[in-house]
């Protein structure tokens, strides 16, 4: 068996990508609490803020505000989705320590979703990629549709190591290999990710899995066999998978926390912090977390 790394990063998106899929508006001061409940529990980076259209993702037009009140952790990366210069700007403004930019490894998935392809898709964030350069900010690139696309299905292995080199070429520190809609198995997760590893250093990339299918635990797995050592989960299982009515989005974080304790695998992250957080963003959406680890925890400590 190949041995696991001794320590990995958790990346906290619960306030953004788990956040942005809700259809009822959620207050400042709810994200602020939940952004603040985060980094006491000991994240090293946290997805807390997107710099798009209110029009195309209402739920972020807030982000400004959240960025100015939240109680900030010295070392702690505070993240930032910026789809275009505009966005940027605003991210700057907003003190991000880091800027997001995403493509997609699905020509079809690039397509549906705006108009153009993958390469012209990447090429237009070259001006954030400098800018962020510039400004001494981290940049992180996230490649959406890696293990499969709702439009067309697989997804070539060249295809990922294209953009993986289109990301690695613009200056990304760090890069996201995403399973959007959940369709990836543990196999299928080593041959994608065996060829990231080709395309990029092995310290700089992160599997972003979905749980549609129930199978991101496995995927992390499958993932930490290979020595990657960079995850992103969201508190309490928040954020919906759009092209899967119904499914889980984002793997919880909670399970994560529970998965790498099992694994004696650091994270320098308090689990009843968590717990807490997603207890609290849970009873403010009035529905149960979607984690069965958070959910397990919680109901042992009422007895």
């Amino acid at each position: 068996m190949n041995s696991l790394p001794k320590q990995v990063k958790i990346v906290e998106v619960g306030p953004r990508d788990g956040l942005q899929n809700e259809k009822e508006s959620v207050p400042v001061e709810v994200k602020i609490e939940l952004v603040n409940r985060l980094t006491s529990a000991g994240f090293q980076n946290v997805e807390a803020a997107s710099f798009v259209s209110p029009k195309w993702v209402p739920q972020m037009a807030t982000s400004k505000e959240v960025m100015a009140a939240i109680q900030r952790k010295p070392g702690v990366i505070y993240s930032a989705l910026t789809p275009n210069m505009q966005g940027f700007e605003a991210a700057l403004a907003a003190q991000a320590d880091e800027v997001v930019i995403f493509g997609s490894a699905s020509e079809a998935f690039s397509q549906k979703n705006i108009n153009c392809s993958i390469a012209e898709s990447i090429a237009r964030f070259e001006g954030v990629a400098k800018a962020a350069k510039d400004n001494g900010l981290r940049l992180r690139g996230s490649i959406s549709c890696s293990f499969g696309c709702p439009y067309q299905g697989e997804v070539p292995l060249d295809a990922v190591a294209d953009v993986v080199g289109r990301m690695r070429d613009l200056g990304c520190d760090e890069i996201d290999i995403a399973d959007t809609i959940g369709v990836a198995t543990p196999r299928k997760t080593q041959a994608v990710m065996e060829t990231a590893i080709r395309a990029f250093r092995l310290d700089g990339l992160s599997g972003h899995f979905h749980d549609t299918y129930g199978q991101a635990l496995a995927n992390i797995y499958a993932s930490l066999e290979l020595g990657i050592a960079i995850y992103h989960s969201s508190v309490s299982g928040l954020g919906g998978c759009p092209y899967a009515k119904g499914a889980t989005g984002n793997v919880a974080t909670e399970d994560v926390l529970y998965m790498m304790q099992g694994l004696g695998i650091d994270t320098g992250i308090d689990l009843d912090i968590v717990v807490d957080a997603g207890q609290f963003i849970s009873q403010f959406l009035g529905r149960k977390g979607a984690s069965r680890a958070g959910n397990a925890i919680a109901a042992k400590r009422a007895g």
